[in-house]
């Protein structure tokens, strides 16, 4: 009989206990296509590379990253997705329903909704529960939850009167949201004025019209031109001491007063995993698209302190984190 080579079977069990995909020489490419460039999407990113590590990808090892940002400018995003499929990935990761159609024309690369507002509205998908074709991923509804920010903000603030929101109106669900916020406007008994934004001029633009016209509050989305100017957005809100709520918890994180909506970090990780179906053999039309299961209301301490806001003890309850 033969010794038993111990190193051999070292090796072996080590093989067992790894995930099928990390058992192979194969480099799997992921494009990622976002409005944002890397350095402001990083917590996220981050989180999309936790998920797949925990699918046996690791970046470095038998993972490639190609991210490509937009810059808030979504007429970008065709070119830039031409240009991805040409590198031959394995899945495309978008943020947004115009990311996620011009990946989805761009080709017939899977494509892994890391967020959209509405792909069906969009006309990404067919339905959420049998997307078809190609893509697949995760909804923000973030319509839906427009109405709960206009309430959360008076609250904060109850002295407005006036918010200013910011929408796309080209994005589909733009009317939708609009009519969620007037509703909660007049619930609450204050007058909402909307701005179409398109672009950074044209956010610019509003902004200085929503003050000219005797706007007391700012109600952002996460929007591209949104996402991609978020500091500029915040900096004007302090300048003119205007309570703002945001849509995700970036702006929070970098200064802004409140934010609620779902947990961007949470879906990126998710995301992950389908894309680790997808490279496992999955097809995409036949994954159902999530709807989001975790929202979280955030707080910045110190922009409240800063702007004469006291935080109600009934709404400091109700806070998911507060950033001090």
């Amino acid at each position: 009989m033969r010794p038993i080579n111990a190193a051999l079977v070292t090796a072996f069990l080590l093989a067992l206990a790894l995930p099928a995909s990390a058992q192979t020489d194969e480099v799997y490419r992921i494009g990622i296509l976002e409005p944002t460039h890397a350095s402001m999407n990083r917590a996220n990113l981050n989180s999309f590379l936790r998920g797949m590590r925990e699918h046996g990808y690791v970046q470095g090892k038998n993972l490639v990253i190609d991210y490509r940002s937009a810059g808030g400018e979504p007429a970008q995003y065709r070119q830039l997705a031409t240009e991805m499929v040409r590198a031959k990935p394995h899945v495309i990761v978008t943020r947004g329903s115009a990311a996620a159609l011009a990946a989805r024309d761009a080709g017939s690369v899977p494509v892994v909704m890391a967020t959209s507002a509405d792909p069906v509205a969009a006309g990404v998908v067919k339905s959420l529960r049998r997307p078809g074709g190609h893509v697949t991923g995760l909804t923000t509804q973030s319509a839906e939850v427009s109405s709960k920010r206009v309430r959360i903000l008076k609250e904060l603030a109850p002295q407005v009167t006036r918010i200013a929101a910011m929408l796309n109106m080209t994005n589909p669900t733009a009317r939708r949201e609009q009519r969620e916020v007037e509703s909660a406007a007049q619930a609450v008994g204050v007058q909402a004025l909307f701005f179409d934004v398109r672009d950074a001029d044209g956010l610019k633009r509003s902004l200085d019209a929503a003050v000219a016209e005797g706007a007391d509050a700012l109600l952002i989305n996460s929007e591209a031109v949104a996402m991609a100017n978020r500091d500029a957005i915040i900096n004007f809100a302090w300048k003119h001491r205007l309570p703002a709520m945001y849509s995700a918890r970036e702006y929070t994180e970098g200064g802004g007063l409140v934010s609620y909506g779902v947990n961007y970090r949470d879906l990126y990780h998710r995301a992950a995993s389908y894309a680790a179906k997808i490279l496992k053999g999955a097809k995409p039309g036949e994954l159902p698209i999530e709807r989001p299961t975790k929202f979280s209301l955030v707080i910045n301490v110190r922009a409240a302190t800063a702007q004469g806001h006291s935080i109600p003890s009934d709404l400091l309850l109700r806070t998911d984190e507060l950033i001090r």
